[in-house]
């Protein structure tokens, strides 16, 4: 399974957000907010157009942890879905299983929420599922497996969640280990800081 496996403070420095959700990119962020490298601090060249849109699409295509042609393979399909593009690709990219666990608490970030579901530790409607990229649709039901509960990494990732989501579209049961995905979210509810017309308009050059 390809991955990104460089340095993610880096990155986190270029966006100027944390893009992976752990705590220590916060307080990298708190102490360096300019882009590493020599010349961070001192870098004032603006970006042309197209560093514009490429670096709205890098942050959201590192944002959910993917790789560049499978983030443009969902691109493709949200266009042909008709509708809002942008919107579709949202909704395309929360469906997907390692991102919804994640969301429900189950990991600390969305890599080790992939790494749970490949090593099959979820099951989806009662059956294991060890795809990260499949699909969820209204009223799935997401829980970690029998045998998997008492993995230390995911009870301390419970442990550190909020009692309830966040998120209006899903439900936790965290005494039970379960989810359910509730709805389709309307792309207004997501909370994503890219400009998805930068987006569109990059794919449409």
């Amino acid at each position: 399974m390809a991955r990104y496996t460089g340095p993610k403070a880096k990155l986190c420095r270029r966006f100027g957000e944390n893009i992976f959700g752990t705590n220590k990119y916060d307080r990298i962020l708190g102490k360096r907010k300019h882009p590493a490298g020599q010349h961070g601090a001192m870098m004032r060249r603006k970006l042309s157009d197209y560093g514009v849109h490429l670096k709205a699409k890098q942050q959201l295509r590192l944002t959910y942890c993917l790789m560049e042609k499978q983030f443009k393979n969902y691109f493709v399909k949200a266009a042909k879905a008709g509708g809002v593009t942008g919107d579709n690709l949202m909704q395309l990219l929360e469906r997907r299983l390692d991102n919804v666990v994640y969301r429900l608490g189950f990991a600390s970030t969305r890599m080790q929420s992939r790494q749970f579901v490949t090593h099959g530790h979820f099951m989806v409607n009662g059956k294991k599922v060890d795809i990260p990229s499949y699909l969820l649709k209204a009223g799935d039901i997401i829980e970690v497996r029998p045998k998997s509960r008492g993995m230390k990494m995911l009870v301390d990732a419970l442990d550190r969640s909020e009692a309830t989501t966040p998120y209006s579209w899903l439900t936790v049961d965290k005494e039970n280990m379960r989810g359910s995905f509730d709805m389709i979210p309307a792309a207004s509810e997501i909370p994503v800081t890219v400009d998805l017309r930068l987006i569109v308009e990059f794919y449409s050059k």
